[in-house]
């Protein structure tokens, strides 16, 4: 297969110039009016007055006459958004109107601009285009001349237009083209297409003949098991043209050669493009947590014409470190740097770091090897979740957004997010707000599972990628692995399509597959960190062992577990029988909050099996609420209606998911890390997140907020009825406790009891029993008799388990009649909820008010009262009548049709 004569992307459409409104961008004045020396750099930003229009001569004018004319444009944004407030297109995340945008990605775009230039500005040495950001394949002119052909979604563009641009008015134009129409017609002569990408759900693409591999855009654009199929295209991030003379200053990192308690030894190094040779002036200071300086250095240099790279050695005493939250304080240092030109202008550039150390420990034990992250010298167990883009439409994401993502994670006991290959990298914001909070990142590279194509041409594009990426983030404290991609070494050797395709291509094809794979995953991306980043491990494929030999093993490197819920679709008792070294990938399906399908659904939607459901539901073509019953009726039973069947998949995600978790903890050493798949949505359906597209939590979200605690009493029984008991400590000083277990029955009567005090060494899993049901039920009907599990420190309650002897379809379980009692709190209000028997999964809905609850999805024991603190606008009154309960036994078949009573 002739990968190396991939279509070029030179772009034929003339372009028009319109009546299009002008960018009032003139540089005269405050922003790019320059005297006749030389100044300092500057920029204008070029994010407004673009309008859009598809590509004249294209069959789709015909269906779509409006969006062959100009339309205002928003920038950062993309077509389908654009059209979308146009009205043009119908939003795709209602009901099934997802098949109604896929005409949008199989188009060409036109955006355009009209740029006023002054004489001053033309009198500058150097003026460029900065293009942070063009989805994907675009050619960009200027007055009619070609300036830029840009094939990379995820690399910064900068591009000379001082030879074209011209007094006055300056016509911009950039066109999109179609990456599957680009794709299409060399792709229908390959002998094969290389495996690993979706197939459009949508019949534009032959199955197995995938353009998203071969282009260098977001991959889950084009669909993946979670989401709809919206092939963006536009400029989705900013535009600015930037003006300079003699130098400009492009980006300042700080290394860290040495981080200990006693010292921090620094390197500031200042990269600096010359129009000439000139000496220069170099002032840096450091300012500690407190913005008080703590370091400073002056030195003269000499320029040359080009890059030029100017380091200063930096020293700090007693330097305060970051750490992931839960380990100490996320301590910053601020380090200014100001470079003087011998005119007297002066740039400057500022970084906030954290400094700190991190290296995967990798050593040879009883078990294999391991995998750990060792931040500062301490061995950190590694609690997450898997983060895929947070919208379909990246450039609708706010800080906001990114705020409150990071929020949940911290609020869940999380220390880590691996952001997943199939995406694309986040924004600068999402890593300072990730800096700030602790929360440690696994940055994939931007390779989702499919085979990469092997020529020179795509591998060195990548390259470019990556070594610009890795600069961009390379200050981040927060940003502890880059990961060379997701599933491609366990894919190629163990997935059905890589196996189909060793049948049709030769064995020097085969070849040429393989060592491309291993020189860009072995070698490019990996000197790409250790030469930008040095401080920050590189890992090259996940699952995987760094290369070192088979992917996805148990005693070596990272795992990802797809045997529940995926292929054999095996119990959820089966997690208790894989110890890997470090769970990376694992996951159950979910259905949202009914506040969130009520917003993408009508009435007459709410089956399973109903045209939108199934629209919104992405695994295994739609077929994946069959797979949600399968799971629901093992442990549930038959749910009476859809509210229950909603109810129930999040409940059988939870429980199913804390088993994983928890016993991945009570296993450290040999475990040191386990990320559930998923955090988050990029729109409203069924998938693996625990917290749904318009930020609502699911059960699991409170239940991680429950398991990932960090103090943790386990007590996991497996399917031949024994129980382990073990107690976990992530606190770095020795905690002296006490464990307590109690038999009740679903009354509340209390069978036994006993107590034992334990020392919790620092950072460890203490085993302290291991009991079959006989000795724990003693007689007892194993039908209405549960087991509470309990680590105490005094008398407070620090984690708690419940052991059920049954499948929850098997329980006797009564009725419940829960009391409830309101009042005022501080910036809310306490709601404590109390019932005379069990009533277990207990779910608090307040209808539609704006509220946020501190606990839901709990079991309420007998006699135990339990208090909920309610954040909310609401009135009291509001908040006491919109009050509904659910919990487990009203919900399956045969349950009265009203949720439990409420009093």
């Amino acid at each position: 297969m002739p990968v190396f004569d991939r279509p070029r992307f030179h772009i034929d459409h003339a372009v028009r110039r319109s009546y299009a409104t002008t960018l009032t961008a003139t540089l005269l004045g405050l922003a790019l009016a320059m005297p006749a020396v030389a100044a300092a750099p500057s920029s204008l930003s070029l994010d407004s007055g673009w309008q859009l229009r598809l590509v004249p001569g294209q069959a789709q004018a015909d269906q779509h006459p409006q969006a062959a004319k100009w339309l205002p444009a928003q920038v950062p944004g993309s077509v389908q958004s654009d059209l979308i407030q146009a009205g043009l297109v119908a939003d795709p995340f209602l009901r099934d109107n997802e098949q109604k945008i896929q005409w949008v990605g199989l188009s060409d775009w036109e955006y355009q601009s009209t740029v006023n230039v002054d004489a001053a500005l033309l009198a500058r040495e150097h003026v460029e285009l900065l293009f942070d950001g063009l989805d994907t394949l675009a050619e960009v002119k200027l007055n009619g001349h070609p300036i830029l052909t840009a094939d990379n979604m995820f690399r910064r563009w900068r591009v000379d237009v001082k030879p074209w641009l011209k007094q006055g008015q300056n016509v911009l134009s950039i066109t999109f083209r179609s990456p599957v129409e680009a794709m299409r017609p060399w792709l229908a002569k390959q002998a094969y297409g290389l495996p690993g990408a979706y197939d459009s759900a949508f019949g534009d693409e032959p199955a197995g003949r995938n353009s998203s591999i071969y282009v260098r855009k977001a991959p889950y654009q084009f669909s993946w098991d979670w989401g709809p199929r919206i092939i963006n295209a536009g400029i989705w991030k900013e535009v600015a043209l930037q003006a300079w003379d003699e130098t400009r200053v492009d980006d300042l990192y700080v290394a860290q050669r040495r981080v200990d308690a006693d010292a921090a030894q620094l390197d500031a190094q200042l990269t600096v493009e010359a129009d000439h040779s000139g000496p220069v002036r170099v002032d840096v200071q450091v300012l500690d947590p407190d913005g008080q300086p703590v370091a400073q250095l002056s030195q003269q240099r000499t320029v040359d014409a080009g890059s030029n790279r100017i380091d200063l050695p930096l020293r700090i005493t007693k330097p305060r470190r970051w750490y992931p939250v839960g380990y100490g304080a996320q301590d910053r240092y601020t380090v200014v740097a100001s470079l003087h030109g011998a005119d007297g202008d002066t740039q400057q550039l500022r970084r906030v770091i954290g400094l700190r150390t991190v290296e995967i420990r990798r050593e040879k034990d009883q078990w294999g090897r391991s995998m750990a992250f060792v931040v500062n010298g301490i061995p950190v167990f590694i609690k997450g979740a898997n983060l895929i883009p947070l919208d379909s439409f990246p450039s609708r994401v706010t800080e906001a957004t990114m705020r409150r993502t990071l929020e949940d994670a911290r609020d869940a006991n999380m220390n880590m997010l691996r952001m997943w290959g199939g995406g694309h990298y986040q924004d600068q914001r999402f890593y300072d707000l990730a800096d700030a909070m602790g929360i440690m990142i696994w940055q994939d590279f931007m390779f989702g599972g499919a085979i990469p194509p092997y020529d020179v041409a795509f591998r060195e594009n990548v390259r470019a990628e990556a070594n610009e990426q890795v600069v961009r983030l390379r200050n981040h404290p927060s940003i502890v692995l880059w990961c060379g991609n997701n599933e491609i070494q366990t894919g190629w050797e163990n997935w059905g399509d890589a196996e189909k395709i060793r049948k049709v291509a030769g064995d020097k094809e085969i070849s040429r597959i393989e060592m491309g794979m291993t020189t860009l995953f072995g070698s490019v991306l990996r000197d790409a960190v250790s030469l930008n980043s040095p401080g920050t491990p590189y890992w090259a494929t996940s699952p995987g062992t760094d290369f070192d030999g088979p992917a996805d093993q148990l005693d070596d490197g990272d795992m990802h577990y797809w045997k529940v819920w995926g292929g054999p679709a095996l119990p959820v008792t089966e997690y208790l029988n894989v110890t890997p070294r470090f769970m990376s990938e694992y996951g159950l399906q979910s259905f949202p909050d009914m506040r969130t399908i009520r917003a993408f659904a009508e009435p007459g939607d709410l089956d399973p099996e109903s045209p939108v459901m199934r629209a919104h539901q992405k695994f295994d073509k739609g077929n994946g609420n069959k797979r949600l019953l399968l799971y629901i009726r093992r442990e549930f039973g038959e749910p009476k209606d859809f509210e229950s069947f909603v109810y129930l998949s999040q409940l059988m995600q939870a429980e199913g998911i804390a088993l994983a978790a928890t016993h991945h903890r009570a296993s450290r050493p040999r475990t040191m890390g386990t990320l559930y798949w998923q955090l988050n949505d990029v729109w409203p359906g069924a998938s693996w997140s625990s917290v749904d597209y318009y930020g609502r939590w699911k059960a699991l979200h409170y239940h991680a907020r429950r398991f990932f605690a960090p103090e943790l009493i386990s007590a996991l029984r497996n399917d031949k009825g024994q129980t382990q008991v073990s107690l976990v400590s992530d606190r770095t000083t020795p905690l002296a406790a006490r464990w307590r277990m109690r038999l009740l029955d679903v009354d509340g009567k209390r069978l036994s009891q006993s107590e034992k005090a334990a020392t919790l060494a620092p950072l460890s899993s203490l085993s302290v029993g291991d009991f079959s049901d006989a000795q724990l039920l003693k007689g007892a009907d194993p039908k209405r008799t549960f087991a509470v599990f309990e680590l105490l420190d005094g008398e407070r309650v620090l984690s708690r388990n419940l052991v059920f002897f049954a499948p929850a379809k098997q329980l006797a379980l009564p009725q419940p009649r829960i009391d409830s009692q309101w009042q005022a709190d501080g910036d809310g209000y306490t709601l404590t909820l109390s019932s005379d028997v069990l009533a277990r999964e207990v779910w608090l809905s307040l209808g539609d008010l704006d509220a946020q609850v501190s606990d839901n999805a709990f079991d309420l024991l007998p006699g135990e009262p339990l208090k909920v603190h309610v954040r909310s606008k609401a009135t009291l009154d509001q908040l006491r009548t919109a009050l509904q309960l659910r919990e487990l036994a009203g919900t399956l078949a045969g349950a009265p049709a009203e949720p439990a009573e409420v009093k």
